[in-house]
C-alpha cells in the first residue's frame, strides 16, 4: 500500500480539533502514550483503528490516508463550482458540487481540470427548434472517443453519456450563461463558455 496514515496528518487534524491527545485516545479507547507514538512516528495505527480515529479527526479514512482533509466552501450549491472525475479503470463519471474525496475501482480520483477545445475537439453548436444540436467532430472508434458531453449553469447540470461508434452529439437547451463540457478518453476534459 503507498498510503497509509502519518503522524504528522494525525497531529494536525486533531489540533485543528482542538484536542489533546489524552481526548484523541479517550475517544478511540487507546492511552495517550500511543497516540504520542503515533505523532512522533515512533509507531503507526492498526487498521482496525482507522474508522473510529477517522470519525473521532472529523474526516473520512480516505482524507486520513491521504494527509489531505477536504473543506467544502460551496455552501450555497452553486452548480458552476461543479466538479467531475472518471476512473481509467471502469469509465463511471462521478459529479460533486465541491471539493470532495472521491475512489473507484480502489483509486483515489483527482478532480479534472478543463482546457479550452483544441482542433480535434472542437464543440459546434446550432440551433434547432427550442434546442441546441451538439456536435463534436471526433474519432469514435472503441479506443478513441467522447465519453460525455455536459451542460452547466449556475442552476442546472446535464449531462449526456456517449458510447463508442456511435456519434459524439446530443441536444441541450442552452439557456443563459454556462458552460460545456466535452470528455474525451485520451485528452481529458474540455469547456467552452457559453454567454
Amino acid at each position: 500500500m503507498n498510503l497509509y496514515v502519518t503522524g504528522n496528518t494525525i497531529k494536525q487534524l486533531r489540533e485543528q480539533k482542538k484536542m489533546t491527545q489524552a481526548e484523541l485516545a479517550d475517544k478511540i479507547d487507546v492511552s495517550s502514550k500511543t497516540i504520542s507514538k503515533w505523532e512522533t512516528a515512533k509507531g503507526l495505527p492498526d487498521i482496525s483503528l482507522l474508522e473510529p480515529l477517522s470519525a473521532a479527526l472529523g474526516v473520512s479514512v480516505m482524507e486520513l490516508m491521504k494527509g489531505d482533509a477536504v473543506i467544502n466552501q460551496n455552501r450555497s450549491a452553486n452548480l458552476l463550482r461543479s466538479k467531475l472525475y472518471v476512473c481509467p479503470i471502469c469509465g463511471n463519471v462521478i459529479h460533486t458540487l465541491g471539493d470532495t474525496v472521491i475512489s473507484c475501482c480502489g483509486l483515489s480520483l483527482p478532480a479534472l481540470e478543463a482546457e479550452a477545445p483544441d482542433e480535434h475537439h472542437d464543440i459546434q453548436i446550432e440551433p434547432v427548434e427550442d434546442e441546441h444540436f451538439i456536435t463534436v467532430h471526433h474519432p469514435m472508434t472503441k479506443s478513441h472517443y467522447i465519453s460525455f458531453l455536459a451542460y452547466v449553469t449556475s442552476e442546472k447540470f446535464q449531462m449526456i453519456k456517449l458510447y463508442p461508434e456511435g456519434n459524439a452529439e446530443c441536444r441541450f437547451r442552452l439557456r443563459g450563461r454556462g458552460y460545456l463540457y466535452c470528455y474525451c478518453n485520451r485528452h481529458g476534459l474540455m469547456v467552452k463558455q457559453i454567454r
